[in-house]
């Protein structure tokens, strides 16, 4: 008799090419809609579940791991960050959780020098003057801008993603600080010509500041009204990391008093944002709907590599790509 196929739900459609591994392995139920599963919906497909592929919007706890039973093998992440997810809950119970790390650092890293370009040469209210139907002359007065080329760049979090911006920065003969927890002894620039600094000189010398720091207790509404206080008042801010990193009430107090120049943020707090916020009623952000890693190519090695960790999970295998690898060092799993 055929085995029978592991029972798998992914809260999403994912592109194709994670997507039809999944459907060969396993016997895949797959989220249809656009929006993803409320909480109890997704905790009432949960049970009896071998595998499951959730996406970054999916809140994974302690009670939806506990609603699952005893048969989760493996929770695969389709992200490189994996703040939804209770990861210590996982541990507990010898669940692996993988994520998709590498594969959206240069993808994620160009979209924020977009972002902080978009933002530098007011490419968006341009597009809208002009839609508008206001551009009547050339004007030497109009649609001023700020420079980028020797500017000074504050890098928040100097891992894969804020290394990767460096490089881009050296292009433009940027100043490039940053601030990260492992900052090295020795403190002489690095090949990007980038030197670690506090937070506070950070702030206060960057014409240009882009966060790339993971969202844990510490980064939390790192920018608060304190820490926009101390920034240049020509200052602008690029998010592409996650959205509570900024307390999105300081952000605008900092925006509509002249704090701070101006914003461009990928992702919100909460996400997506409130038709209401106060924010879209500014015009010095810019704000685009989580799409940082929004590129063909790195969408589709995303779904592989979430394919890629969720089989594994399902073999038995030590995913390869691991958040806690810890589970294999403990008697709850089977490896």
């Amino acid at each position: 008799m055929p085995m029978t196929k592991p029972k798998v739900f992914v809260t999403r459609q994912i592109p194709e090419e994670g997507a039809r591994l999944i459907r060969e392995f396993c016997q895949a139920e797959f989220w249809p809609e656009n929006l993803p599963p409320d909480y109890e919906t997704l905790k009432s497909k949960v049970p009896g579940l071998d595998g499951l592929l959730c996406l970054l919007t999916d809140t994974i706890d302690s009670s939806l791991m506990e609603a699952a039973g005893p048969g989760l093998k493996v929770i695969s992440n389709h992200a490189v960050g994996y703040d939804n997810i209770d990861v210590p809950a996982a541990t507990q119970r010898g669940i692996p959780v993988g994520n998709t790390p590498g594969i959206l650092t240069d993808t994620t890293a160009d979209f924020a020098f977009a972002l902080l370009l978009g933002a530098a040469r007011r490419l968006v209210e341009g597009d809208q003057f002009t839609r508008a139907g206001k551009w009547k002359t050339w004007d030497p007065m109009g649609m001023l801008g700020v420079d980028i080329h020797q500017a000074t760049l504050g890098i928040v979090g100097y891992g894969r993603i804020g290394q990767a911006v460096a490089r881009r920065a050296a292009g433009f003969e940027m100043q490039i600080l940053y601030v990260d927890p492992a900052c090295p002894q020795e403190n002489e620039p690095d090949e990007n010509g980038a030197i670690c600094v506090d937070l506070e000189t950070l702030v206060a010398r960057s014409d240009f500041i882009t966060i790339h720091t993971p969202l844990n207790e510490a980064t939390y509404h790192l920018f608060d009204r304190e820490l926009f206080s101390k920034m240049k008042p020509s200052a602008i801010l690029v998010n592409t990391a996650r959205g509570p990193i900024i307390d999105p009430d300081a952000l605008y107090w900092a925006l509509s008093e002249g704090v701070i120049a101006h914003a461009a943020l990928d992702v919100t707090d909460p996400e997506p944002i409130p038709e209401a916020s106060p924010l879209l009623t500014l015009n010095n952000i810019i704000i685009t709907p989580h799409i940082a890693s929004a590129s063909q190519a790195t969408r589709g090695k995303m779904a592989l590599y979430a394919a890629h960790n969720l089989i594994a999970g399902l073999k038995g295998e030590r995913l390869p790509y691991c958040v806690n690898p810890v589970v294999y060092d403990s008697d709850k799993t089977s490896n």
